[in-house]
Formats: C-alpha cells, sequence, structure tokens
C-alpha cells in the first residue's frame, strides 16, 4: 500500500487545526485563521460555542443512541420547533443534507404514487444546481463532472436552465411529480434565484399538481438573515431539505413537508438508523435556542450589510482582480477575474479561510455570530489579498 490511507478524493489544503474559538481556528503550533468558510455552512455558531457544548455534554453522559424503533422526545421537539417556524407540519430526522434531499425526492415520488398518479416520478431541476453526491442527487445536480464513471444516471430528473422559466414550461409533462431548487445556489456560484421566479415556480406548480421543493441545506438556518431564504420572497414549498447549519457543525439533516406532500410517507416506507439520534437532537435543539433567539436574525442581516459593502469597496478598488459580489446575508461570493484557486489561495496566505464554488466563485460563509470587528478584520485580510494578486499580476 501507498500513500494515504483514506480515499483519494478530497484535494485538500496542507492545514490542520487543533482547536477552534468562535471565529477563528487554530492550528497545533498556534497560528491563528479567519474561519470565512465556516465548515462549508455547518459552522453556524461557530467553534465551541458554549451552549453547543453543554447541550452536548450534557447528553453525552446520559444517552447517544437508540434508534427510531422508540420515542426520542427531544426529536419530537425540535419537529414541533421547526413545524412552528415554518411552513411544515411533518418533519423527518437525517444525518446530512443529501440524506434530507433523497428524503424529499422519494416524498415527492410516493405522493403521486398515494394518490393513483403512479406515472409522475419526475423532478425538473436547474442547471448549476448541487444536491449531493448520492446516485439519486448528482442526477437532479446534472452536473457531468459528479455524473462521469457512476454508471447509468438514475432516471426521473429532467434539468433545465438557471432562470429559464419558458424551457422550465416545456419540461413540465404528465410524467412530471416535482420541481427542485436551491433559493440560493451555493456550489454553484453563490446564484440567487429572483422573488418572481419563485412566486412562478409556486404558481406553475399549483397550476400542474405538482410538489414545490427547495433545497435550504446551504442557505437556510439563518444564513441569509431569515430563518429560511425563501421566507424573503414570501414562497413557501411544499418539501424542504435543510442541514448543515441546523447541526451547527454535528451531522443532521431533516426534510420538512406540508401534512399533504408527506401523506403518502406511511409506516415502513422511508427509515433511518442514526437518523433525529439524542446526541444529534440535543445539538438541533440548542442551535434553535440561538438562532431563534428575538433579535439574532435581525442582527444577522444588519452583519451581512456591512460586509457586502466591505466587498463591494474592494471589488472597486480591485477591477482586475473581482468581477462582482454576489449573495445575501452572510451567504456571500467574490466573482473572480484570475482563477478562484488562486484567489483562495490568496486569502489562506492571508490567514483567511473561505470556499471555492462552480462560475469561478469564492464563497464567504462566516458563522453567523462573527462580530463587527471580525468582519472588518476579514475585510482587511480580502484587500490585502487582493493587493498582492493584483501587484503580481502587474510586475
Amino acid at each position: 500500500m501507498s500513500g494515504s490511507a483514506i480515499y483519494d478524493t478530497f484535494a485538500r489544503a496542507p492545514l490542520s487545526f487543533d482547536r477552534g474559538e468562535g471565529v477563528w481556528l487554530i492550528t497545533q503550533d498556534g497560528q491563528r485563521y479567519l474561519d470565512f468558510a465556516g465548515g462549508i455552512a455547518v459552522n453556524s455558531l461557530g467553534h465551541g460555542h458554549p451552549a453547543l457544548v453543554a447541550a452536548l455534554t450534557e447528553q453525552v453522559g446520559k444517552l447517544w443512541h437508540t434508534s427510531n424503533l422508540y420515542e426520542i422526545p427531544e426529536q419530537t421537539r425540535l419537529a414541533e420547533r421547526l413545524v412552528a417556524a415554518t411552513f411544515a407540519d411533518k418533519v423527518f430526522f437525517t444525518n446530512s443534507g443529501a440524506e434530507a434531499l433523497e428524503c424529499a425526492i422519494k416524498t415527492a415520488r410516493r405522493y403521486h404514487y398515494a394518490a393513483g398518479r403512479v406515472e409522475r416520478f419526475r423532478i425538473i431541476t436547474f442547471e448549476g444546481a448541487f444536491h449531493g453526491r448520492t446516485l439519486a442527487t448528482i442526477a437532479a445536480g446534472g452536473q457531468k463532472k459528479y455524473l462521469e464513471g457512476f454508471g447509468p444516471k438514475v432516471e426521473g430528473f429532467d434539468q433545465v436552465p438557471f432562470g429559464d422559466m419558458e424551457a422550465l414550461e416545456k419540461a413540465i409533462t404528465p410524467e412530471t411529480a416535482a420541481i427542485l431548487i436551491e433559493p440560493v445556489q451555493g456550489e454553484g456560484g453563490i446564484r440567487e434565484v429572483p422573488a418572481q421566479i419563485l412566486k412562478h415556480l409556486r404558481e406553475l406548480c399549483d397550476r400542474n399538481g405538482l410538489l414545490l421543493i427547495f433545497d435550504e441545506v446551504q442557505c437556510g438556518v439563518g444564513r441569509t438573515g431569515k430563518f429560511f431564504a425563501h421566507e424573503w420572497s414570501g414562497v413557501t414549498p411544499d418539501l424542504m431539505a435543510i442541514a448543515k447549519g441546523i447541526g451547527g457543525g454535528f451531522p443532521v439533516g431533516a426534510c420538512l413537508a406540508t401534512s399533504e406532500a408527506a401523506s403518502g410517507m406511511i409506516a415502513g416506507v422511508h427509515g433511518t438508523t442514526f437518523g433525529g439520534n439524542q446526541l444529534a437532537m440535543a445539538v438541533g435543539n440548542a442551535v434553535l435556542d440561538v438562532v431563534l433567539e428575538q433579535g439574532f436574525l435581525e442582527d444577522v442581516a444588519r452583519k451581512a450589510l456591512l460586509m457586502k459593502q466591505g466587498l463591494a469597496a474592494i471589488s472597486d478598488e480591485f477591477p482586475q482582480i473581482i468581477e462582482e459580489i454576489r449573495g445575501t446575508g452572510l451567504m456571500l461570493g467574490i466573482k473572480c477575474k484570475v482563477e478562484n484557486g488562486k484567489v483562495n489561495a490568496a486569502l489562506r496566505d492571508q490567514h483567511l479561510l473561505a470556499v471555492p464554488a462552480g462560475d469561478n466563485v469564492v464563497r464567504l460563509l462566516p458563522p453567523l455570530t462573527v462580530s463587527d470587528e471580525e468582519i472588518r478584520e476579514g475585510l482587511g485580510r480580502i484587500r490585502a489579498a487582493a493587493k498582492s494578486l493584483s501587484e503580481a499580476a502587474s510586475s
């Protein structure tokens, strides 16, 4: 055997971290990095948040896992809180975003099946989408680089260009069951779906008897300054997949549904061993304690404006490096004029962590708890990275 004992599927940065404090990650030799990657929008409350540490520590000493063969009171509590704060009536807990999407896809298909419309199983998705790494979710995402080499594409997904409503309407057939979209594309390059398009999707679904599915795995749980991104548009889905921020770093996902959409999901048709276990639910409830606290989301929106204005000023100063600033809330993207990998490396040289995305974008996904001072510190490091790239290009 040669090389690493780990699968060679990750192109990792030559960095490892020993501990975290809020928005900071610290290496074993004490180097401090400003974490504007947030574990890819996962560490919603930063590193070592006292409420999350206390909730997990307390639960660790009591009970870890029993499976869903038995009642789990904290699971019921978290589901009821999510229902109270959203459009949903029902919740199914998973371990990841991909599993939450799988549940949403199965729920949509099963809804039509239970109503005697067995021919309706196809789901319309959009170019640039990312819905996970399972065989079904890579088929839903439709990106060639993720599909290649894994055999025939899972049947039942029809993709249309992002924002092309004419193509979307043409794609609806008697076999269509649902439309699936991210209100803000993350992996696809921080592309927001305009409110009028979301409204049009809702109307199309209502007119054609389709279910509307939102993927808020990355843009949900406060990331945009509302509890969920679709709230800005006033449009509600029938199904929604969430994960990442709801666990604050612990693997938690969920599929949220209206009673009607979930009507085909009866005992035995779907399941999970680990999903919604005691450890996960303790953390999920602790995250909601913070995120749903009065004023928290309003403060996220305020800080986001500070950050976006600062990025706009940097973009104006270095137009040869930055094409535009995208996004909403604390889900922001730098559309680059140079290769985004170079920009990401330059940011890392300034001890700031970010995340590359499609469409030559670098994502900025800091913890929702980031302070004004830390935002200004981050902006200073982003400016220094842009300056170094600009000087290198002109020398």
